[in-house]
């Protein structure tokens, strides 16, 4: 049986009968008919998965993992904050009639930042071959990729500027044992203007390499400040592991263990404890297998249709018409 319903199994009944209920608490949420919308919560859920082992999908109920994976591409890979750049409708509710979501997820991922330990030399060494200096309209150097003139690093005020998607490609390349392999999207300066401000708000990547073993192993923390344990937890878990196995590949590293912790792990009461209570009560089916296409060696060349599931089996019809509170 999968590894990740055991988990999830755990955790539910764990805030179910150890968790903190927020009725009558003055609470930000609400539901669509304007009411306060509490939860059970439990502080600091931590999930650990080895992806060497099998890929943490959740068999209790489907979940489309091209779906999932369009979104964390569409943080960041396109680096967008406009839902018309994603599939799934997710995000209408945050959006502006531009649907734009203000200055969050993906805005952030694409503010480029300067740093000092940048290198001409390791920018070759970081990017594939068709990435090159040039100069863009603005009359700055640059280091891009020629086919798509998308620019990985400008040169400003006598430093290399590269957002943080690039620069932690880069330092994986580079010096892959550092310890500030990192992203974060919680902007203080910007949170006033962000529709939602972002629940997966950090990644941290630590580099290890197995006794032995001709090949360094990808390690990736995963933090949330919120978590909606029925809308979220498995379309987070699963594309976020999808995200490792696609950065791992990209710098010829195995993908290793993906720890995955909530701060605030909520079950959102009483609505949505029928669906999680049938859920945990199902029997699990095995792991599906997680397939990328080993022919890309370049993360901005990845899409949705990338990956795929094999075998994968679910163990109940699906939980449709859940409500999500705003």
């Amino acid at each position: 049986m999968s590894y990740a319903d055991l988990e999830f199994i755990k955790m539910c009944r764990d805030i179910l009968e150890h968790g903190t209920s927020t009725e009558g608490q003055k609470v930000r949420p609400h539901w669509p008919d304007g009411t306060p919308a509490y939860t059970i919560m439990k502080f600091c859920e931590i999930n650990r998965f080895d992806l060497r082992k099998e890929f943490p999908m959740l068999t209790l109920r489907k979940t489309g993992i091209k779906s999932a994976v369009d979104e964390v591409l569409w943080i960041w890979q396109k680096k967008s904050n406009n839902i018309h750049d994603l599939c799934p409708h997710i995000w209408d509710e945050w959006a502006d009639e531009t649907g734009s979501i203000g200055k969050a997820y993906g805005y952030q991922m694409g503010l480029k930042h300067p740093f000092r330990e940048i290198s001409e030399e390791g920018l070759v060494h970081a990017f594939p071959a068709y990435y090159a200096f040039a100069e863009n309209d603005k009359g700055e150097r640059i280091f891009a990729d020629l086919k798509t003139k998308r620019e990985a690093a400008v040169f400003r005020n006598g430093k290399w500027h590269m957002d943080q998607v690039d620069k932690v490609l880069y330092d994986l390349k580079n010096a892959p044992f550092g310890r500030r392999i990192m992203t974060t999207i919680w902007n203080p300066e910007d949170l006033d203007e962000m529709h939602l401000q972002p629940c997966a708000w950090s990644v941290t990547f630590v580099v290890t390499q197995d006794p032995g073993s001709p090949k360094l192993t990808l390690n990736m923390i995963l933090n949330q400040r919120s978590q909606d344990i029925l809308a979220a937890w498995a379309w987070n878990t699963c594309q976020y592991a999808a995200l490792q196995h696609m950065i791992a590949q990209v710098c010829d590293m195995e993908a290793g263990e993906f720890v995955h912790i909530d701060a605030n792990a909520h079950i959102y009461a009483p609505r949505h404890i029928p669906a999680i209570e049938e859920l945990i009560s199902r029997t699990p089916k095995p792991a599906p297998t997680f397939w990328l296409d080993p022919d890309i060696h370049d993360f901005y060349r990845f899409t949705k249709d990338s990956v795929r599931l094999e075998n994968y089996e679910v163990a109940g019809e699906q939980i449709t018409n859940i409500e999500i509170a705003v």
